[in-house]
């Protein structure tokens, strides 16, 4: 795969390409070197046998560096030891940022501390699979499902790729891109999984929503580097992880938004300031723990709605009939009581990752 250096453009055809046959490219290229070796080494004193000794020795520790030591599936292991608990059980600070996901009658929580570090956990909501990754230097959280034509599929790190994560299916050996779900090359190449509703926000507002939910815990094996993203919640890190307060710039927060016909990116210092943000056809909240949110889409049925927030109620007032909703999106009081705002698709992630992969879409305000 691309190394850091190369994420300003796309090598995905390339890397793929060197990927697939990389053993038929060494053997040729042995094949070349022997008449070369085998003529100068026979002809050399010792001092000219060790000049071509060298080198060969030198390629060996890169060979096992660059193919055992330096692979991204070896550097980032998948959680060993996996387990789900209830909030009574939890071990995992109630301050830390989640991803979230209600599905099948049931909800998760995946602390980004621990899936930031593996990048993939796979698990199982009432016999369905589905497959939570997370891209620390995209600041992406995503879930899929991993059933890929009509078949459960597994996947390994491989990489990255516009400084976003890269993962390969295990049958047909295609690469995905994290931030999308879509396979980039390889024989499923345009394939999509299905994306999962998910949300970002603290444990402690989660559990007020979902006291019932289960919890993935640390895995013990890995508790040193769980350690190293300790600070990522609030943006402290190194430089391809670091938050940028300043507007608009490659590492500042954004809250991206899609809707049905387009995409739309919101500042995430405007959100903190304001706590709510309103648009024509969308309304995005700030819930109290100041890390989460809610997108909501303002049609309902046939009808268009603009909304006003009151943070001290948590509550939401449509100005078209004065009905009160609340931030499951559910209308409880007013004319409209029973009817529900759909939630829309919405991350927080870095404005670089979120225009790369999104490239039509619109700054709020602009």
């Amino acid at each position: 795969m691309p190394m850091p250096g190369s994420q300003q453009s796309s090598m995905v055809g390339f890397a793929y390409f060197i990927n697939q046959y990389i053993w038929g490219i060494r053997i040729i290229g042995i094949i070349l070197l022997i008449p070369f070796f085998r003529n100068g080494y026979s002809k050399t004193k010792i001092w000219g046998k060790i000049g071509y000794i060298l080198p060969i020795i030198l390629y060996c520790l890169v060979f096992y560096a660059t193919n055992f030591m330096m692979l991204a599936e070896k550097i980032f292991l998948v959680v060993n030891n996996k387990q789900m608990v209830t909030v009574a059980q939890n071990k995992v600070g109630e301050d830390r940022l989640i991803i979230g996901v209600e599905y099948k009658g049931q909800t998760r929580a995946y602390p980004i501390g621990i899936i930031g570090y593996h990048h993939q956990v796979t698990d199982t909501i009432n016999g369905e699979p589905i497959f939570v990754t997370y891209c620390t230097v995209c600041r992406t959280g995503r879930v899929y499902s991993p059933v890929i034509n009509g078949k459960q599929e597994n996947f390994r790190l491989v990489g990255m790729d516009r400084f976003n994560a890269m993962f390969e299916d295990q049958t047909t050996k295609s690469w995905w891109q994290q931030a999308t779900g879509i396979a980039v090359a390889g024989p499923l190449k345009g394939t999509q999984m299905k994306e999962i509703f998910s949300m970002q926000m603290r444990l402690s507002e989660w559990i007020k929503l979902h006291p019932s939910t289960l919890i993935l815990q640390p895995d013990v094996d890995f508790q040193q580097q769980y350690d190293r993203l300790k600070n990522y919640d609030a943006g402290k890190g190194g430089p391809l992880t670091r938050k940028d307060s300043s507007l608009w710039q490659h590492k500042s927060w954004v809250i991206g938004i899609i809707l049905p016909t387009r995409t739309m990116a919101v500042d995430w210092n405007q959100l903190q300031k304001s706590k709510f943000i309103a648009d024509k056809d969308f309304s995005l909240v700030l819930l109290s723990d100041g890390s989460g949110f809610y997108a909501f889409n303002n049609h309902v049925e046939d009808q268009l709605l603009s909304f006003t927030y009151d943070p001290a109620t948590g509550m939401m007032t449509d100005t078209q009939t004065q009905s009160k909703w609340n931030l499951e999106g559910e209308c409880i009081e007013g004319s409209m009581k029973g009817k529900f705002l759909q939630k829309l698709p919405a991350y927080q992630e870095f404005w670089h990752s979120w225009q790369t992969f999104h490239p039509d879409t619109k700054k709020f305000g602009e």
